[in-house]
């Protein structure tokens, strides 16, 4: 449901090598349980600058921390020792604990995304919004377009996010320079209408590519709303609909 993209975040090289030490690290800590400042010290000196622990907080399980590195989330115990990277369901009620803090901590401003950067189209009244970063040669994004065909009153901004290959960013560019760049990305995305042209206008991928790195986007598609959650991956047609039916107007 969701195709990752080529360059992986710093995060996750520290996590797979960095994190995997923290138990040694953190165990030369002094004696008896630290706080959550000193565990979000000694894991960032461990880091340096691979990648930014942004804050320690207590999870709800009791002697469990949650670490939010670099916009994603491990645990830790309350010695520092070991570190868990993986999602914490809630049995009971069926939550997915790490995914709503996932969506808490990274929530955006709807207000700060610079849609004039994005392809834009309309459906009935277009009341509804959302914002969706998305790779010319990804095949969840291609699914996610024909989703968005079944859908009514609805507003699509696509921010051309070319991370899976060289051929990306030239289709990418493509689709920007056409003279109707949302009918080239629709007839592409939709229907393997092939890309013409030799994409060579001024286009904002790179400063899509470095929003996109702030925003802690990890693969494509991406959906944001404008309540500034997001849902990753190719999500069905009811899973949108219920997420729209649930922001505030």
């Amino acid at each position: 449901m969701f195709q990752l993209m080529r360059r992986h975040p710093a995060w996750t090289t520290a996590i797979a090598g960095g994190l995997a030490a923290a138990g040694f690290a953190l165990h030369a800590m002094a004696a008896g349980e630290p706080g959550t400042d000193r565990i979000k010290e000694s894991l960032q000196k461990m880091l340096g600058g691979r990648a930014e622990v942004k804050s320690v907080t207590k999870s709800p399980v009791p002697g469990l921390f949650e670490v939010n590195v670099g916009g994603q989330v491990v645990y830790t115990d309350a010695t520092g020792r070991y570190v868990i990277n993986g999602e914490m369901i809630d049995t009971k009620t069926g939550t997915n604990l790490t995914e709503e803090r996932l969506a808490d901590i990274n929530r955006i401003k709807w207000s700060d995304l610079p849609l004039a950067r994005a392809i834009k189209w309309t459906k009935g009244d277009g009341s509804r919004q959302v914002a969706v970063f998305s790779d010319p040669n990804c095949g969840y994004c291609k699914r996610i377009e024909q989703t968005f065909q079944q859908m009514d009153n609805i507003t699509v901004y696509t921010f051309l996010y070319p991370v899976l290959s060289p051929d990306s960013e030239t289709k990418a560019k493509q689709v920007w320079c056409s003279a109707d760049r949302t009918k080239a990305w629709r007839d592409w995305m939709l229907n393997k209408v092939a890309l013409t042209g030799n994409g060579n206008c001024k286009t904002p991928l790179d400063d899509n590519l470095a929003l996109g790195q702030r925003m802690n986007i990890t693969g494509t598609p991406a959906v944001f709303f404008m309540d500034g959650t997001r849902i990753p991956g190719a999500a069905d047609a009811g899973t949108l609909e219920r997420k729209l039916a649930s922001i505030k107007k």
